[in-house]
């Protein structure tokens, strides 16, 4: 009985070892489908946000169309009385195009008639937060003499073509890093040099974008996404687009899209908008 004993001990011994065996595997197994599952869940996120740019972009060239400007961006400043309109400045109306927030603003979801808005009608991406809210600049610049060329009613008409496509008059300024960039250029390399760091040389007509994944927490934790967070202290026309990094000092997971003056100035005219 003895011996019988024994042998059972060693049976219920083994049987341990291979489950203790079984179990590491799972484990490894698990482990390694969940970093590839976080990973799509990532890009998955990046690709919807990117679409959601792109349909905002249309819908603001639509508007434009439509309307004869474009609209002003959205205010948010955390209260419950927040809408996710168009907001003017005092004494602002649609005929003079006079905003309250022509850089640190959002997307107007309300206005646009978009679909991917939160509960006050603020367009946001993917991750779905507050601090998710997609943003939205444009212009403020006079150009013909004719103020807020970009939001108000018939400006761009009334400034004409040539003198929106000049390139004497600045817009928003789109950098391919914060490098060197100052208040109103994308670097202090002294035209007529070329600037590689310039992805847009001041002929950005609006810029919208979504701060990333990382808008819940920091949002602008290197010095390029910090470029991007703009605020009631922080309203240079100057943005910053740069490749997707995780490295310490250059973190970047903003995602931007924007019009150039010409690309505005031509999609307005085939649909009759202009001259």
């Amino acid at each position: 009985m003895a011996g019988i004993y024994r042998i059972s001990d060693r049976v219920k011994g083994f049987t341990l070892v291979e489950l203790s065996i079984v179990v590491l595997i799972i484990t490894l197994l698990i482990g390694s489908l969940l970093v590839p599952l976080s990973t799509q869940v990532a890009q998955r996120n990046i690709s919807d946000t990117q679409q959601r740019l792109a349909q905002i972009d249309s819908a603001l060239i639509g508007f434009a169309i439509a309307n004869g400007r474009f609209p002003c961006p959205a205010v948010s400043t955390g209260a419950s009385t927040d809408s996710g309109v168009e907001s003017f400045a005092v004494g602002g109306t649609a005929m003079n195009g006079n905003c309250s927030n022509f850089i640190n603003g959002y997307v107007p979801g309300i206005t646009l008639g978009l679909s991917n808005v939160d509960s006050q009608g603020f367009a946001v991406d993917a991750w779905g937060l507050q601090q998710n809210r997609i943003r939205y600049s444009i212009s403020n610049t006079t150009v013909g003499g004719v103020a807020n060329v970009f939001t108000a009613y018939n400006g761009m008409r009334n400034a004409t073509i040539p003198a929106v496509g000049n390139p004497i008059n600045t817009y928003l300024y789109v950098c391919a890093s914060a490098t060197g960039t100052t208040a109103t250029a994308c670097s202090a390399i002294a035209p007529p040099t070329p600037d590689p760091n310039a992805l847009s040389r001041g002929d950005a007509v609006f810029v919208v974008y979504s701060l990333g994944q990382n808008a819940a927490t920091t949002g602008g934790s290197s010095p390029n996404e910090a470029a991007n967070l703009k605020s009631t202290t922080n309203t240079t026309p100057v943005f910053v687009s740069a490749p997707a990094s995780n490295q310490a000092g250059v973190e970047f997971d903003d995602l931007l899209r924007w019009e150039s003056r010409y690309s505005v100035v031509g999609q307005l005219t085939a649909a009759g908008q202009l001259p």
